[in-house]
């Protein structure tokens, strides 16, 4: 392979791709004199034992940042590791675009997904302190549900927002149900609209706009855009970095989010309990965390008019967009309270009253509302 690790670049904005699964190895942005790195690694990337490891899927051998699913969580419609080829094989880079304004870098998957080929775009912009990501999938047949898989890592204690989001849903499995292999705490098979009262197994709540919301387990929610939100976005507040991690969506593309809740719940390899303080924030077209299987058919999402697959094209292309931020938090803020697109930018309201603004390329979502 060439270069593993692709080094893209703009004014006040940097991300790392690891060409050999398509993950984000690091994210950074310069703004307000500050440097702010949202995403997180695991911390097992160069341990000999995990990376020779062959019962090991490299797409938890090399765990960083942010990748893109096809299909997410089970392949089980064509072979397939687990989160599809997209997160665990090699990309090839097919070139960079220069803009009057940034650089786009296109790669190319070395594996097909469905009979389609897959091209990463990543497109920074100067003085813009975001990574616009898209995925096009060219040809191929049938359908296929997608993610992009973020991850973040709290420290201290943090706070979480939405936009509108009609409910949460507990899946019908549990992340971990061995003691021996690690512990999950959520309820399961439950649908909720009040998300600070999300349930437990043992009859209590939680509330989700809190992390953590308990020690040494992992869990996961499905959250459900509201109809009428016009951008969808998920802001991950951590006070003691000073930042906010920032997700911004079109709900056409991906109208739902899944929250990873993982935190020290697992005890084998390559997590052996010190992946500490994670949360995932994956914006997706899927079905829950039941496979690809079950997001192609019939479901209660996709029965009630909820795209939980792509349905792709022999003859032409179909796509899903994300943007992932790094914001410094403002002082005396702890939590975003709002999250708004404006023609040339995007405002931000924080809970000390007060709102910013920061460059952002809205038509890049195509949101309908602009």
């Amino acid at each position: 392979m060439a270069e593993r690790l692709y080094t893209i670049e703009a004014d006040g904005v940097k991300l790392v791709l690891d060409r050999a699964v398509g993950h984000v190895r690091a994210f950074e942005v310069s703004i307000d004199g500050r440097r702010i790195e949202p995403l997180h690694t695991a911390p097992w990337l160069e341990e000999p034992d995990i990376v020779q490891d062959d019962g090991i899927d490299n797409n938890l051998k090399f765990l960083s940042g942010d990748f893109f699913c096809a299909p997410f969580a089970a392949s089980d419609v064509e072979p397939a590791p687990p989160h599809g080829w997209p997160a665990n094989a090699e990309w090839t880079p097919l070139g960079d675009e220069r803009l009057a304004d940034g650089v786009t870098a296109r790669f190319g998957l070395e594996r097909r997904v469905m009979g389609a080929r897959v091209i990463k775009e990543i497109t920074l912009r100067n003085g813009h302190p975001f990574a616009y990501q898209r995925h096009v999938f060219e040809g191929g047949s049938g359908a296929v549900s997608a993610a992009s898989h973020a991850m973040t890592r709290f420290a201290e204690p943090g706070r979480l927002s939405f936009s509108s989001k009609a409910y949460a849903d507990l899946p019908s499995m549990v992340q971990e149900g061995d003691p021996d292999r690690g512990r999950s705490l959520f309820a399961t098979s439950r649908q909720v609209e009040d998300l600070s009262k999300l349930p437990l197994a043992d009859g209590t709540t939680v509330d989700l706009h809190r992390y953590p919301v308990a020690d040494r387990h992992e869990d996961f929610v499905m959250l459900v855009e509201s109809p009428d939100s016009p951008l969808g976005w998920t802001a991950a507040v951590r006070p003691a970095v000073g930042d906010v991690l920032l997700s911004l969506k079109n709900p056409a593309d991906y109208p739902v989010t899944f929250l990873w809740f993982s935190n020290g719940g697992r005890l084998y390899p390559p997590w052996n309990g010190r992946h500490l303080g994670v949360l995932g924030v994956e914006e997706g077209r899927a079905y829950s965390a039941y496979g690809h299987q079950a997001s192609i058919e019939p479901n209660p999402l996709s029965e009630s008019g909820i795209p939980t697959s792509l349905s792709l094209d022999p003859d032409g292309t179909v796509s899903v967009a994300h943007a992932i931020g790094g914001l410094p938090l403002p002082e005396g803020a702890s939590e975003v309270f709002d999250v708004e697109a404006m023609p040339n930018g995007l405002r931000v309201t924080v809970n000390d009253g007060g709102t910013r603004e920061y460059a952002f390329d809205p038509a890049f979502l195509a949101l309908a509302s602009l």
